[in-house]
């Protein structure tokens, strides 16, 4: 899977699964456009180690101004935007606790980040994929969407709606040969995983391990061939489906 020349906008891409992301597109020749809240000076360097063509962003996806500067400027430093990868999420700073203890504050910006954030960002980059005759969206879900992860109905729900997002995306963008698939991953050792589980992280790893098919434990680099299939041309045909790589947790 090659992207020479294809420039792709990652949400999100300040550490963890989006700088991972954002690596292994820029060694396939990619043009990478990292965007987070955060600084994403060392996901851009690593394009650069490379040898890519990159762009930081700094990027509210919750704001639809933002946004919009978000696409601009790819426009701008490359001409178009030809794949979205909408990994942008609350997690690790949510609070997770039963149903009635949920902060009504926390479950509004899981909403606002992880649903309202791929349609403002996915809105921001339809006028160019539309005028380049197509693209590929990848939205992040995750197995708390199809599983029902406990103490955390404000991340599953919003993650469930991801799913319900993507297939109204793909029914509805199709027409312009865009294409909308989602990725739905089981626990991956990242540094939100540590801030969500903390002294907990090892037992809930093992409970997750019990549960998988495949008993090993999921890395960054796990999730990266899945979304560079679905971000490339070899998927042409494929839109509006969930792709859970669980290690064989949840069968679809």
């Amino acid at each position: 899977m090659k992207f020479e020349n294809k420039v792709v906008i990652i949400t999100g891409a300040a550490r963890g699964l989006g700088q991972e992301y954002a690596r292994q597109f820029a060694r396939r020749g990619a043009r990478v456009v990292v965007c987070d809240i955060r600084d994403c000076s060392e996901t851009l360097a690593l394009i650069k180690e490379e040898g890519a063509a990159g762009l930081s962003v700094r990027t509210d996806v919750t704001s639809a101004s933002s946004t919009v500067k978000m696409a601009e400027a790819a426009i701008e430093e490359f001409g178009g935007v030809d794949v979205l990868i909408n990994n942008a999420a609350l997690y690790g700073s949510l609070t997770f606790a039963p149903l009635e203890q949920l902060d009504e504050v926390e479950w509004d910006a899981a909403m606002n980040v992880n649903v309202k954030g791929i349609w403002q960002c996915t809105k921001a980059v339809l006028p160019s994929m539309k005028e380049r005759g197509g693209g590929a969206i990848v939205n992040i879900s995750s197995l708390a969407a199809t599983y029902g992860m406990p103490n955390g109905l404000h991340y599953t729900a919003s993650k469930a709606a991801v799913i319900g997002a993507t297939r109204g995306m793909a029914r509805e963008l199709g027409r312009y040969n865009i294409r909308v698939n989602a990725v739905a991953p089981n626990v991956v050792d990242t540094e939100a995983t540590a801030e969500v589980f903390g002294d907990k992280r090892d037992k809930i790893i093992d409970v997750t391990l019990s549960q998988q098919a495949i008993r090993k434990p999921l890395a960054t680099e796990d999730i990266v061939g899945t979304v560079l299939f679905l971000s490339s041309d070899q998927s042409k045909v494929t839109t509006g489906q969930t792709i859970m790589v669980d290690g064989g947790t949840v069968f679809l």
